[in-house]
């Protein structure tokens, strides 16, 4: 239970952004509308329960809260009756997230660092498409117009904050911009695109960056004991909840490797048959490894362009990898590497949005054949 202490010191990284928090509380300048912008892996959540912890906090320090004071400890639990929680549903489980509390608090309990796939993955064997519903919105809207408890603060955090469907959305502006007093929103999304835009003026974006290549590697030595961490970071984007995925299902990632020399091998050939087989055998995969399998091949793609223009000296792969990357790399140069990388960012923007794979990936394979041959 690495993040259960709820402290800034227990988030991973994010420096200059734990201190601007901080300032913010001691200065007394919060703004009662913030989203915390960025992918669940760099830390938006465990960084706005830190932020809350902090505020709440009776014995606040320079750098974090006190971590024993009773206020303290009931954020630590997840039960400080002040803070208040909304996150995405399956709407035949639950209409709003009360009955699921239980399973939330086991959630951040065990790893406060989690994706919406994890979440789902914990509430649904069936895993049907999570919303936060106009149910949702009612349950926020009577909890927020209640009295604070202890006489402070009282805290939304909504996590996942685009998956409120525009019905729920609508019926958050008013109290968003008018809030009751000392009552604090903090949305924490990992984009905004899907944000209704009058959502998006009502509050102050914080934009929590990528976890630097040290901080990764630092964590998976430290907190998961592995020593070989390079080709990891490398690939992940600053991702910590990706790192430690790969780090824990090397299957995977050998893989992804043996896939990829696959596709580059049948497309380079031009062998229409057996490029369709590929595609046939990739698509009877999960959603997931297929959303994993197109970012490691954008990860390839990167540190062969670092080779040809660096000597390697750069690169962070695998010994496999380096190996492979030897010959193939030539093939990808400024002449194809932005094709290249869009066909493979526009299938992972498709697969997302639930794009019938087989087509997908079948399509994928004549634009790798078309471009690896414009090297």
């Amino acid at each position: 239970m690495y993040f259960y202490s709820m402290l800034f010191k227990s988030v991973v990284g994010q420096e200059n952004l734990k201190k601007h928090l901080i300032d913010e509380v001691n200065n007394e300048k919060v703004s009662h509308a913030q989203l915390f912008l960025g992918q669940p892996g760099y830390g938006t959540l465990p960084l706005a329960i830190a932020f809350v912890q902090y505020l709440f906090c009776e014995n606040k320090g320079d750098n974090d809260s006190c971590g024993e004071c009773p206020s303290c400890r009931k954020v630590e639990k997840l039960e400080h009756p002040d803070l208040h929680f909304s996150f995405p549903t399956v709407q035949v489980i639950s209409k709003v997230t009360n009955p699921l509390l239980g399973e939330w608090r086991e959630q951040i309990k065990e790893n406060a660092y989690f994706n919406l796939n994890n979440w789902l993955t914990k509430i649904d064997p069936k895993e049907r498409k999570p919303i936060i519903s106009v149910h949702e919105s009612q349950q926020i809207i009577k909890k927020l117009t209640l009295k604070s408890f202890e006489g402070g603060y009282k805290v939304m955090i909504i996590w996942m904050a685009e998956e409120m469907n525009p019905q729920c959305a609508n019926k958050l502006l008013k109290i968003l911009e008018e809030p009751p007093a000392k009552t604090l929103f903090i949305l924490v999304a990992k984009s905004q695109e899907y944000i209704l835009q009058t959502i998006l003026s009502r509050t102050q974006i914080v934009n929590v960056p990528r976890l630097g290549w040290n901080d990764i590697t630092d964590y998976l030595k430290t907190e998961k004991g592995i020593s070989s961490t390079d080709s990891i970071a490398g690939r992940v984007e600053g991702d910590l909840i990706e790192a430690v995925e790969l780090a824990e299902h090397t299957d995977e990632k050998d893989a992804n490797y043996l896939s990829f020399i696959q596709l580059m091998r049948v497309c380079y050939k031009k062998n229409v048959l057996d490029m369709i087989k590929w595609a046939e055998e990739i698509s009877s995969t999960s959603k997931e490894n297929q959303k994993q399998f197109l970012k490691y091949a954008l990860h390839m793609f990167r540190q062969s362009i670092l080779r040809n223009y660096t000597g390697d000296v750069i690169t962070r792969v695998s010994d496999d990898e380096d190996a492979f990357l030897g010959n193939f790399a030539q093939f990808i140069t400024g002449n194809n590497i932005i094709s290249m990388t869009a066909a493979f960012s526009d299938s992972h923007y498709h697969i997302e949005r639930n794009a019938n794979s087989k087509i997908l990936f079948t399509n994928l394979c004549f634009q790798v054949m078309r471009h690896i041959h414009h090297a």
